[in-house]
């Protein structure tokens, strides 16, 4: 039995590949949407982050996303992962991050949402806000999500892809959609070696 005659992907020359990034290089469409990019890195990560209340240095990735950031809060030694969004309230919902906490890639957390009940389109309905206290010691794993009106208390872990909303005690594990506490963080001291 043969070999079926299976499709390759063509490698252009190089002098193909010259030509292709000396046009690209001329296409004024490519140094618009690079303008579109800086416009969209500085209106979303730059100014923000110069008001955005830090208690300590700052760790925050280079694509994190703020909005509102005169409502975020962000205590000592607080790491922000690569893509996380953090939106304060547009009026008064404001974010409040407490010491050492850690911020996996992609996470939301949001003190607004549209309200959905008020009529149509969504987009023109009022936003309902809450604020969002996260305790000391949390880990946020990726893509977690935390909705307005949630409070997590110290040393609590949400596990990827949580959708939190609710009232959380210190050391709690959370997981699922919605979230709920399965179990509880239990810290072991380290072994003092016999002296």
């Amino acid at each position: 039995m043969t070999e079926p005659d299976l499709a390759r992907k063509d490698s252009p020359a190089k002098t193909r590949r010259g030509l292709r990034l000396l046009v690209s290089l001329l296409d004024p469409r490519a140094w618009l949407h690079l303008a579109k990019l800086v416009n969209f890195y500085n209106y979303n990560h730059v100014t923000p982050l110069r008001q955005v209340t830090f208690a300590g240095e700052r760790n925050v990735s280079p694509d994190a996303i703020f909005q509102n950031p005169e409502r975020i809060f962000i205590g000592h030694r607080a790491r922000i992962g690569s893509r996380c969004h953090l939106w304060g309230g547009p009026r008064d919902g404001d974010i409040r991050i407490g010491d050492d906490v850690l911020f996996g890639p992609d996470v939301l957390i949001t003190a607004a949402s549209y309200r959905y009940d008020l009529g149509h389109p969504v987009t023109d309905q009022p936003m309902g806000e809450a604020d969002i206290s996260i305790g000391n010691d949390v880990w946020f794993a990726t893509r977690a999500i935390v909705l307005p009106g949630t409070s997590i208390g110290d040393g609590c872990i949400v596990a990827a892809g949580a959708v939190v909303r609710g009232d959380f005690p210190p050391m709690s594990i959370i997981a699922g959609s919605p979230a709920k506490v399965v179990s509880t963080r239990e810290i072991v001291p380290p072994e003092t070696g016999a002296g």
